[in-house]
């Protein structure tokens, strides 16, 4: 339905859908602000496990300098590395240092054997033996030295790690 309003016309639903992006948006700032708890393996030709504390909305750059922040104090070739020299690579994909773990929880992205991040409880689908099945749980991420795969990227696992190639940005 259209009303005429000195000399403009205006829908009437308008102002329904501003209210219901208004509320869209707070929603969408509330789950940013959530926080998760990140498995990673920090990967020098062995992995190192560990977990950092993170919110939704946080990028993998800010993840990647907390990872170091964390294993600077076990790693001596981590004690001048900074964000820009690491890589983070889940499920085989490399991960860009601009995207949010939001980007990859809200589009439920999927990686080469399941999803990218994945942050509910699943049935274990190991007890079933059947490797045909694909797996709902995400592994943990690999953090490296940019360094390291240049020196081993013919080598497995790293000769397996791609681009991701979502990557438009």
């Amino acid at each position: 339905m259209i009303v005429k309003k000195k000399n403009t016309y205006k829908l009437l639903f308008v102002l329904p859908f501003k209210e219901l992006r208004r509320e869209w948006v707070a929603k969408q700032a509330a789950i940013k602000e959530e926080e998760i708890v990140i498995t990673y393996s920090y990967w020098d030709g062995s992995g190192h496990r560990k977990q950092v504390r993170m919110k939704k909305g946080h990028s993998i750059h800010l993840f990647l300098h907390r990872c170091v922040e964390q294993l600077r104090k076990d790693f001596s070739e981590l004690k001048s590395a900074s964000a820009d020299q690491m890589m983070y690579i889940k499920e085989d994909l490399i991960i860009p240092h601009h995207y949010t773990f939001y980007d990859f929880i809200v589009t439920k992205a999927r990686g080469k054997s399941g999803p990218l991040f994945c942050f509910d409880v699943h049935d274990d689908v190991r007890i079933r033996m059947d490797a045909n099945v694909e797996k709902e749980e995400s592994h943990a991420g690999k953090v490296c030295l940019r360094s390291w795969y240049e020196r081993n990227k013919h080598i497995f696992p790293a000769s397996r790690w791609e681009p991701n190639l979502n990557d438009h940005k």
